[in-house]
């Protein structure tokens, strides 16, 4: 193997590369754009629910009431409608979160030490923010319910308790950012290296100049390495600057070995590099190259881990997740990002990223050396 010959046909790729204009977008501001999307756009957090409350009742309890969902930085009463029909329209026009209806017997029953019911209607068209909105709320009238107790109640009562004391470990404040900015990282490496790779080999076809490249002294292994050299070099460089900006931007600690995380990077673009090549020996033009990377990654969004956790889904599919690259390196960066473990507890997830790794790339080089030849 010449590494004189590797290292030209590097610098001729990086020079086709920088030299189209529209790949320097996608180089230099895409990685910015998603990570400030991931960042600040996507998010579970529930910071601002819009409450419509009906009071029927106008008493010192209801307004209580009103008082304390007000006292809350979580809620917000932006309507006051006059009737129950009101509160249905402004659900449908998805005006609010949540409707809250006191009836005109909320107080009365209060005193007397009778239960009061009140009606929460919430909208569920997003279950998962509909339930963390109800729990919200139910936490609001928990607290109220007790102040209710002590006023009818005044005399102490002693009996015993259960004092339970959270602590929340690796994102004590329980912010979304801790969860999307690290995984962006890896997400980001594998779209932009599976779009780049897929197109190495296109190039030189579109272009008329494969037949000149394999009349050349270059063995199909020199040919792969200065193809996909540079790319592992833009990787490297885009997670750089991309872990700095998650660092000092947004304030994600990296507890974890910096080291580790580069090794993962290069078991990771294993994977990928070898899917690229794959989609470039199958492919015949860019755009039916574009078309099949979007193929993976897709479903490797999907059923990485990324968004939707992956024991939530059927079992079929979890078995399915295995040949994901991406599952694995989540799992790594995450926990060396947040927790800052190291291979003793890490290691399963480098096996299976060496193992699909090793399996990919080989089978990608197999097929390329027969057309090649």
């Amino acid at each position: 193997m010449s590494w004189l010959r590797i290292r030209e046909l590097v610098r001729k790729e990086f020079i086709q590369l920088f030299r189209d204009r529209k790949n320097r977008p996608i180089l230099v501001i895409a990685p910015f754009i998603m990570i400030l999307i991931f960042g600040y756009v996507v998010s579970t957090d529930v910071r601002d629910i819009q409450v419509a409350l009906l009071d029927q009742s106008h008493t010192r309890e209801s307004r209580e009431l009103r008082d304390a969902l007000e006292g809350s930085p979580i809620f917000r009463i932006t309507h006051y409608p006059g009737n129950s029909r009101d509160l249905e329209e402004l659900l449908l026009q998805r005006k609010v979160d949540l409707v809250i209806k006191v009836g005109p017997d909320f107080s009365e029953r209060i005193r007397k030490g009778e239960t009061a019911a009140i009606q929460i209607l919430a909208d569920g068209s997003m279950s998962n923010i509909a339930a963390v909105r109800i729990a919200y709320t139910q936490l609001v009238m928990d607290r109220l319910n007790q102040k209710f107790m002590k006023e009818l109640y005044p005399r102490m009562v002693d009996y015993g308790q259960i004092d339970s004391r959270i602590r929340t470990w690796y994102n004590p404040n329980l912010e979304s950012q801790y969860f999307f900015v690290p995984g962006i990282v890896a997400v980001l490496i594998m779209i932009l290296t599976l779009l780049l790779t897929s197109m190495a080999i296109i190039k030189e076809k579109e272009a008329g100049t494969m037949e000149q490249l394999i009349v050349t002294p270059l063995k199909p292994a020199e040919f792969i390495a200065g193809k996909t050299i540079p790319y592992v070099i833009i990787a490297f460089a885009q997670m750089m600057v991309v872990t700095v900006f998650a660092i000092y931007w947004f304030r994600i600690p990296l507890m974890g070995s910096i080291p580790l995380l580069f090794f993962a990077v290069c078991l990771f673009l294993l994977s990928l590099l070898g899917i690229g090549l794959f989609i470039s020996t199958v492919s015949s033009t860019r755009q039916q190259a574009m078309m099949t990377t979007f193929f993976f990654i897709i479903p490797f969004f999907m059923l990485s881990g990324f968004v939707f956790p992956i024991v939530n889904m059927p079992g079929a599919v979890q078995y399915l997740t295995y040949i994901v690259p991406l599952r694995y390196m989540l799992v790594i960066i995450r926990g060396i990002f947040l927790k800052g473990v190291g291979m003793e507890i890490l290691w399963p997830q480098f096996l299976g990223l060496a193992l699909l790794g090793l399996v990919v790339f080989t089978g990608a080089l197999k097929r390329f050396r027969k057309r090649l030849d």
